[in-house]
């Protein structure tokens, strides 16, 4: 089919692409903020809700909230506040809108790769509304997984426009994508080795030719050895600008994470725990990509949890994948590269590393599985590819397909209208979600419900006895029904377990003053100094006008 054929069927499926996603999340411009995040990244952040001003932008390269370095992803959040205000529903659409620019462009960067469109039309249609990929679009606080895929397809697509042409401006322009979406997350550390796999297939830069002129004209031979050598060194060299800019990005997001004490203690989560961790988390992420049920905010992690037979059953089958992919990765080598792709960019998340308390997350997927839709898309067509109907069946098989896949995104779309829906479908759906409780307690507290934000804070303490932020959330609640005592002692037990939660130094502070207590008052105060200065002189101006 010549590309003028070609033409009506990619005007059709970009149409397609758009409508899907729409379908799918369109209602989100009527949901709201959510409890987990949300807060520190718009609504309880001033310098985002005071929209694009000098002393912001200088905050946003310098700030070390939310434990990464991403000043894009701030000054995206900033523009959304100069334009709408507080308005959650138009930051939604904004989210909606780069999801479906990187839709289209991932369509647009493999059909302009392998020059198969269908294949790239699955891949695109796949990505738009796989369930597990609702969270990146749906959570504001997640605008930093939408904007850096949006950099990561800008730097691949840059890319492929300085391999069909190189050239040193094209180059410096793919740096340039490159290091900015760096700034909006460091996921994109892993990019340059996507593009090792992108150089091996589909655009072939591995395999050296050499015209030569034979009796019939002329015809491909294969290089000599010395010129697929330089061609490989030339390869490797052309990525170590793009390996600096990674290394940087690594040391500034190890300090900030450092800084915010988010990194687990190798004791508290020894190194074998990790591994059974990452091993088992690599087979979970391979089961939702075909049975996204049960997904959740959050996915809480039991270090004593991991059943020796289980995690050898998992170790077992990423083997056996790996060595099955590189045995027939000579001739279907979209197999390597789709496979290697969905393991080799969640390595920095899959936790080895161990940051936070989550076991895995939805999010980390948005990216990564493009990789195994990848390899269905090309594979299931080779695989049949004797059979007569095999164009008809596999047809009606990905519309079917695709269309669960909208459903199941659809209801799981649902659950984030609001925050009480959100964290209620997640304790159903996992088992001792202490950061569920814990948010569906601040999300009853929002409502005036302060007693039920209570008893919801008391089964994540039940669960995890040293979560300061529950602790916190009860001494609001106690507050709100005008319990003093009963508030300052869960503010007392709050900072006693994170001495550096200035929220709690704050409502601590606060709550000696209604009490009577300036004195007292006047030592958080001079604590919150050292932790929070903007927290520090809104207490200080309570202490100045008891």
């Amino acid at each position: 089919m010549s590309e003028s054929e070609k033409k009506p069927f990619v005007i059709f499926i970009y149409s397609v692409l758009i409508l899907s996603a729409l379908l799918v999340f369109w209602r989100v411009r009527n949901f709201n903020f959510v409890t987990y995040d949300d807060n520190k990244y718009v609504y309880g952040n001033q310098y985002v809700l005071n929209g694009l001003t000098s002393s912001g932008v200088i905050w946003a390269f310098t700030t070390n909230v939310s434990s990464h370095w991403h000043p894009l992803t701030w000054l995206s959040l900033m523009l959304d506040c100069q334009l709408f205000g507080t308005n959650p529903g138009r930051m939604h659409l904004v989210n909606l809108f780069l999801h479906i620019v990187n839709t289209l462009l991932l369509f647009y960067i493999l059909k302009k790769m392998t020059g198969s469109l269908w294949p790239s039309a699955f891949v695109a249609a796949a990505f738009a509304i796989h369930p597990m990929h609702v969270e990146s679009v749906v959570w504001i606080a997640e605008r930093k997984d939408i904007l850096s895929a949006l950099f990561w397809l800008l730097t691949t697509a840059a890319y492929l426009a300085y391999v069909r042409r190189p050239g040193v401006f094209r180059y410096t322009i793919t740096l340039t994508l490159f290091a900015l979406g760096l700034m909006a997350k460091p996921m994109l550390v892993t990019l340059p080795f996507v593009l090792l796999l992108l150089d091996y297939w589909p655009l072939g830069r591995f395999a050296a030719h050499r015209t030569v002129k034979t009796a019939g004209g002329k015809s491909r031979k294969p290089a000599p050895a010395c010129d697929r050598r330089a061609i490989l060194y030339k390869i490797i060299i052309e990525k170590i600008p793009f390996l600096i800019l990674v290394v940087i990005s690594s040391v500034i997001t190890f300090l900030v994470m450092r800084s915010n004490r988010i990194i687990v203690d190798m004791d508290a989560f020894p190194l074998n725990r990790r591994i059974a961790n990452a091993v088992v988390s690599y087979a979970r992420y391979m089961g939702k990509v075909f049975w996204p049920q049960n997904l959740a905010v959050f996915y809480p992690l039991d270090a004593n949890s991991f059943v020796f037979w289980r995690v050898v059953l998992c170790a077992v089958l990423l083997v056996g994948i790996s060595f099955l992919v590189i045995r027939f990765g000579r001739k279907q080598k979209y197999l390597p590269v789709g496979w290697f792709w969905f393991a080799g960019t969640l390595i920095p998340v899959i936790g080895l590393v161990q940051v936070g308390g989550q076991a895995y997350a939805d999010r980390y997927t948005y990216i990564s599985y493009i990789g195994l839709f990848i390899m269905i898309a090309w594979g299931l067509p080779e695989l049949f590819l004797r059979w007569p109907l095999r164009k008809i069946v596999l047809g009606l098989s990905m519309v079917i397909v695709l269309t669960t896949l909208g459903i199941c995104a659809s209801l799981q779309v649902s659950h984030w209208k609001n925050s009480v829906s959100l964290f209620t479908h997640a304790i159903k759906v996992t088992k001792d979600n202490y950061i569920a409780y814990s948010n569906l307690g601040a999300a009853y507290g929002k409502l005036g419900r302060y007693q039920d934000e209570i008893e919801s804070c008391k089964q994540a303490i039940r669960i995890k006895p040293d979560l300061a932020e529950a602790y916190n959330n009860v001494g609001n609640a106690c507050g709100n029904l005008g319990r003093w005592q009963d508030a300052i002692e869960a503010y007392k037990q709050a900072v006693r377990i994170r001495p550096d939660l200035a929220e709690a130094h704050y409502n601590l502070g606060a709550a000696y003053l209604t009490t009577g207590s300036k004195g007292l008052a006047i030592e958080e105060y001079k604590i919150l100094k050292t932790l929070n200065a903007e927290m520090a002189n809104e207490l200080f101006n309570l202490i100045d006008y008891k």
